[in-house]
């Protein structure tokens, strides 16, 4: 098994291609995520960030270069084969939590469980200890209306670490939160990513927030360096 978690070589995206208006949003980009490192990913609005995250997560192609997953090329897959990998290895936070609105926060984090062939006494069992290390177990059989914005998030959080992935990548995981909130739900997800040893690329704004992570890239005019 590789140490390299996510490698990104030589990633190009340009979108209208040959038409008015062309942008080219990603040019060359190199990228590592090690075993057990967090990776803040810090770009002005516009820059390409999603895209770059949408990439990486086999949601979106590059017009060119690699990825790799645990050293394993994922460029030329099938559909079948990307979905496949994204399930079993890789969870995904955005800005907004999307939490299913008619299951309560429990059955959220099952769902994706069962999907995965998880017996549901199991997924159930995974998702309660989950909500307890976020401290909302109490809130486990409450839906996402019932809930406040910090406690939407957190659930989010235990979905997307459900399938006890190899690779999380996040977009902005606070970004919908007050400042106060936004500090403790970003605490929470830090001691949840360091206590189960994941990999992360967490996209963010917030530059206090940034710097609490292993590594901080820059994104700008399609090109990724590395800075404080």
């Amino acid at each position: 098994m590789s140490d390299v978690v996510l490698a990104l070589a030589g990633v190009n995206k340009t979108y209208n291609k040959g038409k008015p208006g062309e942008v080219q949003v990603l040019q060359g980009v190199d990228l590592e995520v090690r075993r057990g490192e967090v990776v803040a990913l810090v770009a002005p609005s516009g820059a390409g960030k999603s895209t770059l995250l949408h990439i990486a997560g086999l949601l979106d192609t590059a017009d060119s270069g690699s990825v790799r997953i645990d050293g394993a090329e994922m460029v030329g897959l099938s559909d079948k084969r990307r979905t496949a990998v994204r399930r079993a290895d890789m969870g995904f936070i955005y800005q907004f939590h999307h939490l299913l609105p008619e299951f309560s926060a429990q059955e959220n984090i099952v769902l994706p469980q069962l999907a995965n062939g998880v017996a549901k006494g199991e997924a159930q069992a995974r998702a309660l200890d989950l909500l307890t290390r976020v401290g909302i177990a109490p809130r486990a059989d409450h839906r996402p209306a019932a809930l406040s914005g910090g406690e939407q998030q957190r659930v989010a959080f235990c979905r997307a670490l459900a399938n006890a992935p190899r690779l999380l990548l996040a977009d902005e995981p606070t970004g919908n939160l007050d400042p106060a909130t936004s500090d403790q739900v970003f605490g929470t997800l830090m001691e949840l990513v360091r206590g189960t040893g994941l990999s992360a690329l967490i996209a963010t704004h917030n530059l206090d927030l940034a710097a609490r992570m292993d590594r901080v890239l820059r994104l700008d005019t399609g090109r990724l360096t590395e800075g404080p």
